[in-house]
């Protein structure tokens, strides 16, 4: 397999050598596809950014959507350090919580999800389409501290999960503002063209949330939503004790995907697809 390898990258060698007369531009770019095709090994890294978009009581859901999904990429093996946390966090201390300083993602109450290592980020009124184009594209102010930089490089896997309120092309800001899809698709373009990731995962759980990701055009990014243009986004459980929905169903049924998957697993992302769209399996 390495001598074919070799041979494969030798011809690719002179066949770019003939274009690069042509088109310089786009041979760089072919050369740079090509060489991750052919290098199984290029991935060294991975990293997780979620983001709750929604902030007061009756959106508690979507807090929960996002903590639950930050607890599950830590036990699967990516550190507080390869986590960026985008969370209005005003739910576990609200005074209509009747759990002080708890959330909970199911009526049983038995995970605190905010339990005693949850390390948020970008917190409160932190939480804007600003901060978050400038996060991905690492457009950050100088002065930006690191835990609030994503600092990943052209070896980097990349899980990005949001969820909120949203239509056909945009997702809701914290109800003051709005991000649409096209502002993704080009800090997504702007991500690749600065070697910012090898991969990226990205999941969304919105109303139409398919429409959020249809303005794609980045290499090398696989997009999953809880609904299609037209859908809406479904909550799950209700707690009659708190007074509110707790977890969204399309996360809810991902999550039992990810908490049956390890650092071992030969699961595919063919596999999550096929869980999701059957939550009975």
């Amino acid at each position: 397999m390495n001598v074919i390898r070799a041979l494969l990258r030798l011809a690719v060698g002179a066949w770019l050598a003939l274009v690069l007369c042509a088109d310089r531009t786009a041979a760089a770019s072919t050369k740079r596809q090509l060489e991750q095709l052919l290098d199984t090994e290029n991935h060294t890294n991975n990293w997780a950014v979620l983001v709750c978009t929604s902030r007061f009581w009756f959106n508690y859901r979507h807090i929960a959507n996002t903590l639950s999904m930050y607890r599950t990429v830590k036990r699967m093996g990516i550190p507080d350090s390869h986590i960026i946390l985008m969370l209005a966090d005003d739910v576990a201390c609200n005074p209509r919580n009747c759990y002080p300083a708890t959330v909970f993602d199911h009526p049983q109450k038995t995970t605190d999800l905010y339990g005693d290592n949850v390390e948020v980020d970008y917190r409160g009124y932190d939480v804007t389409v600003e901060n978050f184009i400038r996060l991905l594209t690492g457009r950050v102010e100088p002065h930006t501290p690191r835990n609030k930089r994503l600092l990943t490089d052209d070896k980097s896997n990349i899980f990005i999960y949001m969820t909120g309120h949203g239509g056909e092309d945009f997702l809701k800001f914290q109800d003051s503002e709005e991000i649409n899809s096209y502002d993704i698709a080009d800090a997504m373009q702007q991500m690749w063209e600065k070697q910012r990731y090898r991969e990226i995962l990205f999941v969304i759980d919105t109303c139409q949330a398919n429409t959020m990701f249809s303005k794609f055009y980045a290499p090398n990014v696989l997009s999953i939503g809880s609904s299609k243009k037209g859908e809406n986004s479904y909550s799950h459980f209700h707690d009659r004790d708190i007074g509110v929905s707790v977890i969204d169903r399309f996360t809810y049924y991902n999550l039992k995907f990810f908490e049956s998957v390890d650092m071992s697993s030969k699961h595919t992302m063919a596999d999550l697809v096929s869980s999701t769209n059957d939550p009975g399996k």
